[in-house]
C-alpha cells in the first residue's frame, strides 16, 4: 500500500520524544517487560518481551496518534480528524480523539474484521466502510479530508507520530538499562524510527534490529537503493506490517538508527504467535510476533539482554484459529499421512490401536475406495494426527511401519 506524506517541520530529536512521554503520562500505559525463559534458553542470554499488545486499544498506535492530534492547532481540532486503517491505527486515532474531544472519522475496508470495526466505533469514531483494499479506503479518507477540511492522521509518516512511538524506546531503557539489542517489527517504519531515535540518542551501543515479513519487505531494497521503493502487492498474514512502501519521514531515521532489517517467513510468524500464546500466555497478532519470529529463526545471532517488542495483540479470532493451526503444522505438531489397509471389519480399529499405543491424537479420518490403483480388497485411509513434535512424528511413522503398514506422508 502507499500513503501520502507530510514532511516534518523539523527533524525529530530526543527532547521531542521526552516531551511526548510527558504528554502521554496518564494516557498511555507503561507496558510490562516480561522475561521469557524459553527464548532466553534459545538465545543464550536474557530475552524480555515489551508487551505493547497490552497497551490501551491493544497496540502502540495510541501513543503516536495522541501526540499527533494533541499537537494540532485549535482550528484544526475544530475541523476534526480523519484516518484510514483496517485495525490498530483506527482504534488508536479513535481513542485519542475521544480523549482530546476531537471529532474523528475513520474509513475502514469493507472486509475489516467485525471486532475491530466495533471497537473503533465504541471509542467514539464515525466509522465508514469503503473500499475492498486499503488503498481504496485511503483514497476515500483523503477525499473526505479535501472536502471537509478534516486533518488526515497518517499512521507513520509524520514526526509527531514517530516521537510518540519513540516513547516505547524510553520505557525500555528505564525498565532494562542493561539492554544490548532491541528487536522490533517494521511496516511503514514509525515505531522502529521512534525507538531507534530515542534509544540511540541515549545508548548508541544498543543494536536495533528491524523485522519484516518476507512477502512485504520494502525496507531491504529501499535501504539498498538509498530511497523508499515500492513492493508491489505485499502478501503476508501480518497485516500490521503489510506496507508496500516505507514512509519518507521514518525512512531517514531508520537509515540512521536501525542497524539491520531482517525478514521472516510465514511459518516463522505463525510459530512465534503460537509460542507467545503457549509459553508466555500472551495473545499477539502476527505483526506483533515478528520480533519473536526473528529470534526463533536465528537465535544465536542476538546479543543479550534482548528486548522483543510485541507491538500489538488485535487479531481476529477466526484468523487466530487458522494461524494457530498453521503454527502447529510448522512446529511439527500435526502429521498427515496416507496408508492402505484391508477393506474388512475391524481393520480401522486395529490401525487406531497402534496409534493409541504411541499416544497420537486422531483429529480426522477419511477413506478412499474408488482409486483405480487400489486392489479389490484394499482401502486407503488418510489420517490427520496431533503429535508432540517432530520426534513424536517419527515415532508414529516408525510404529506404523513396524506394524506392517506402508506409510505415505
Amino acid at each position: 500500500m502507499t500513503f501520502s506524506t507530510r514532511h516534518p517541520l523539523h527533524r525529530p530529536m530526543l527532547d521531542d520524544v521526552r516531551g511526548a512521554q510527558r504528554m502521554l503520562a496518564g494516557v498511555a500505559r507503561t507496558t510490562a517487560l516480561e522475561g521469557s525463559r524459553h527464548l532466553s534458553s534459545l538465545v543464550g542470554a536474557p530475552v524480555l518481551l515489551k508487551c505493547e499488545n497490552l497497551q490501551r486499544t491493544g497496540s502502540f498506535k495510541l501513543r503516536g496518534a495522541y501526540v499527533r492530534i494533541a499537537g494540532l492547532r485549535p482550528e484544526e481540532k475544530a475541523a476534526g480528524v480523519v484516518a484510514a486503517s483496517a485495525g490498530n491505527h483506527a482504534q488508536g486515532v479513535a481513542l485519542a480523539s475521544q480523549l482530546l474531544g476531537v471529532r474523528a472519522t475513520v474509513f475502514m475496508p469493507v472486509g475489516a474484521p467485525l471486532p475491530k470495526v466495533a471497537a473503533t466505533r465504541e471509542y467514539g469514531a464515525d466509522v465508514r466502510l469503503q473500499g475492498h483494499v486499503v488503498d481504496e479506503t485511503l483514497a476515500a479518507a483523503e477525499e473526505y479530508a479535501r472536502e471537509t477540511g478534516a486533518v488526515f492522521i497518517h499512521p507513520f509518516d509524520h514526526e509527531d507520530v514517530i516521537v510518540g512511538q519513540g516513547t516505547v524506546g524510553l520505557e525500555i531503557l528505564e525498565q532494562c538499562p542493561e539492554v544490548r539489542t532491541i528487536v522490533v517489527g517494521i511496516g511503514g517504519g514509525g515505531l522502529a524510527a521512534g525507538i531507534g531515535l530515542a534509544v540511540k540518542s541515549v545508548r548508541p551501543d544498543v543494536r536495533i534490529v528491524g523485522v519484516q515479513a518476507e512477502g512485504a519487505a520494502a525496507y531491504p531494497p529501499s535501504l539498498a537503493a538509498g530511497h523508499p521503493v515500492v513492493v508491489d502487492t505485499p502478501v503476508t498474514m501480518a497485516d500490521g506490517i503489510k506496507v508496500g512502501r516505507p514512509g519518507d519521514v521514518p525512512f531517514g531515521l531508520v537509515q540512521e538508527y536501525v542497524d539491520e532489517v531482517r525478514t521472516v517467513s510465514e511459518d516463522a510468524l505463525s510459530s512465534a504467535l503460537l509460542l507467545c500464546l503457549e509459553r508466555a500466555k500472551l495473545v499477539v497478532e502476527p505483526a506483533g510476533a515478528s520480533p519473536v519470529a526473528a529470534l526463533l529463526s536465528d537465535p544465536a545471532s542476538f546479543r543479550g539482554p534482548v528486548v522483543a517488542v510485541l507491538s500489538g495483540g488485535n487479531v481476529d479470532p477466526l484468523l487466530l484459529q487458522r494461524i494457530l493451526r498453521h503454527g502447529m503444522a510448522a512446529a511439527g505438531r500435526y502429521l498427515s499421512l496416507r496408508l492402505r489397509v484391508a477393506d474388512r471389519p475391524g481393520a480401522l480399529a486395529t490401525l487406531l490401536a497402534v496409534l493409541t499405543v504411541v499416544d497420537a491424537n486422531v483429529l480426522d479420518v477419511s477413506h478412499v475406495r474408488t482409486d483405480p490403483r487400489l486392489g479389490l480388497t484394499e482401502v486407503e485411509v488418510e489420517l490427520h494426527l496431533e503429535t508432540k513434535g517432530p520426534e513424536h512424528c517419527r515415532e508414529v511413522e516408525g510404529a506404523l511401519r513396524e506394524a506392517g503398514y506402508t506409510v505415505l506422508v
